[in-house]
């Protein structure tokens, strides 16, 4: 992995045609270790967020022990970089082949579910590898309700009064219990985990077994921009939003018990930038060599707005319009499926032109484990850049892109 000093260096070095990843490790321990150290309990990076090898082992290098997984190729990413690290099978609804994967060969000893059926499954494995169901925790995941950019109870979570049956039932069978839910991705109120904290405390008084573990999930956003057409949102810092989750979990009594928490955006937004290259100015619109089939295949939902730095190639002499006048563009992306365009807007300067550089801030989270070969085009390469996104020259504009869910 070749290294520059900053992206813009990458840049001008490289001259890339091809998107181009910038990676900054340094940031990614720095937001990994800040988590760690303000969640009161057992922090499990959500390795869906972004699993690539060098995401993962710069993760272990920084002391991250545990990771959230959902399916065989997470089991052995995380493996291969992490041999001794916990690995918590978080996905709610499993195939038996991949409990019997989980359970005999990694050895994974944490399972979620929010049905029935898959204590069924998860019971069949067990009694056939005899392994004492006591040494195995099972998470029942309640559904909740709360303000977050992307709402994650609509596929997954039991309510209430079914979520105390299953409890009873897995106790009744020999396995320790568990509780956790997940209040949804990129959270805009900072009560949400305090309502879902209430509504586990009522299945706790009502499921009348001992609970081992509580796993709070994610959610917990990380820095992005805003679009300065509208109000800046009132989120807190990670800081204060940890001392409120604190109080939450000792006023609702769970402070006594061990925690858990899968944090993914939070860790390794801030940690990636992408360079994509203008291929075509026309009027007000640009085609770059990246798009929603790429690494921005979440934009036609959302409500992130990344930061985004023009960079104008130095070869171009004469240029057309006001460079201190920033203005909207609509983007077009690499392939030619006609639905490749951007549902929202980039704002860049004026000037911007074929031949320039846009680079695209904190886009660490989703962005290269999305991707996809459509058409031919997938974006692979990666640098390593020192100086965080904000370091350099301020953004002078913002793209109104949107990512998906922890």
């Amino acid at each position: 992995m070749e290294r520059f000093r900053t992206a813009v260096d990458a840049t001008l070095s490289l001259r890339p045609d091809q998107p181009v990843y910038c990676f900054r490790p340094a940031v990614l321990r720095e937001d990994a270790q800040a988590f760690k150290a303000s969640f009161p309990g057992k922090t499990a990076y959500a390795v869906k967020t972004n699993g690539e090898p060098f995401v993962l082992q710069t993760l272990a290098d920084a002391g991250i022990d545990c990771f959230d997984v959902a399916s065989p190729a997470e089991f052995a990413a995380v493996r291969a970089v992490a041999p001794t690290a916990e690995m918590l099978y978080m996905h709610p609804v499993k195939a038996q082949s991949d409990i019997r994967l989980a359970l005999e060969t990694y050895r994974i000893r944490t399972l979620s579910l929010d049905h029935e059926d898959e204590v069924a499954k998860i019971l069949r494995i067990v009694r056939a590898l005899d392994i004492d169901p006591g040494e195995i925790t099972l998470f029942v995941r309640l559904a909740t309700k709360g303000h977050a950019a992307y709402e994650l109870s609509k596929k997954f979570g039991a309510a209430p009064a079914h979520a105390v049956e299953l409890l009873q039932r897995i106790d009744r069978i020999g396995f320790r219990c568990g509780l956790c839910f997940h209040v949804g991705s990129q959270i805009e109120d900072a009560q949400t985990y305090e309502r879902a904290l209430a509504s586990a405390d009522w299945v706790r008084a009502r499921a009348g077994v001992p609970i081992r573990e509580l796993d709070v999930g994610g959610g917990f956003p990380a820095v992005y921009g805003h679009d300065p057409r509208r109000k800046t949102p009132a989120m807190p810092d990670l800081a204060d939003l940890m001392a409120e989750l604190r109080k939450d979990i000792a006023d609702w009594g769970f402070d006594t018990m061990p925690l858990v928490a899968e944090p993914g955006r939070v860790i390794v937004a801030r940690s990636i930038s992408l360079i994509v290259r203008v291929l075509l100015k026309k009027g007000r619109r640009l085609y770059i060599n990246d798009g929603i089939w790429a690494s921005l295949s979440d934009s036609w939902t959302g409500k992130i707005t990344l930061p985004a730095r023009f960079i104008p190639d130095p070869a171009r002499r004469r240029r057309v319009g006001n460079a201190g006048e920033i203005v909207p563009f609509k983007v077009c992306g690499a392939t030619c499926d006609s639905v490749d365009i951007l549902s929202r807007p980039f704002w860049l300067p004026e000037t911007v032109d074929t031949g320039d550089w846009i680079e695209i801030g904190h886009i660490g989270a989703y962005s290269l484990s999305l991707r996809t070969h459509f058409n031919g085009f997938y974006p692979d390469t990666v640098v390593e850049v020192d100086e965080p996104f904000h370091a350099g020259d301020a953004p002078q504009g913002f793209a109104s892109i949107e990512t998906m869910a922890d």
